[in-house]
């Protein structure tokens, strides 16, 4: 193939968070939910009762879930969650930008939600049988998905 035309692969990314003025970038294992679905409104035919519209009405985004192994010390994001849950005050963050890197590290592809606020901050099971890394599991409303190449 020529080059170019090949897949991109899923596994390296970057997330950053405007949080405290500051550009925090979090390595996360895994992010989904970049999808926008527009939803529809049916509409019988005026006359001839076997034909419906389906009429495009708003667009509907997320929500953005993003897990990582939960960190020890708290980040900027970590507290701003807090904050949001804690303090019971929601301050939408302007954006956040996910990032699909290439070889070398340099962004490829990106994909920015606006108007973002927490809806869950969950943490995984606590089991003494299993070694496995604790879960962080942040889920995030957003309000319009803008997808750059």
């Amino acid at each position: 193939m020529a080059k170019g035309f090949y897949p991109n692969v899923n596994f390296c990314f970057r997330v950053h968070f405007p949080v405290s003025g500051d550009n925090v970038d979090v390595g996360f294992q895994s992010v989904t939910g970049l999808d926008s679905t527009i939803e529809t409104e049916n509409v019988n035919e005026g006359g001839v009762n076997h034909f419906t519209h389906a009429l495009p009405v708003k667009k509907k985004y997320g929500p953005l879930v993003l897990k990582r192994g939960l960190l020890s010390q708290k980040s900027p994001l970590t507290k701003y969650i807090k904050g949001c849950f804690d303090n019971e005050t929601i301050a939408p963050m302007d954006h956040v930008l996910i990032e699909l890197l290439d070889e070398q590290n340099n962004p490829m592809l990106h994909w920015t939600c606006s108007n973002v606020w927490p809806l869950s901050w969950k943490v995984g099971e606590l089991n003494a049988m299993q070694g496995e890394v604790l879960i962080e599991t942040l889920e995030l409303n957003y309000n319009q998905l803008i997808f750059n190449d």
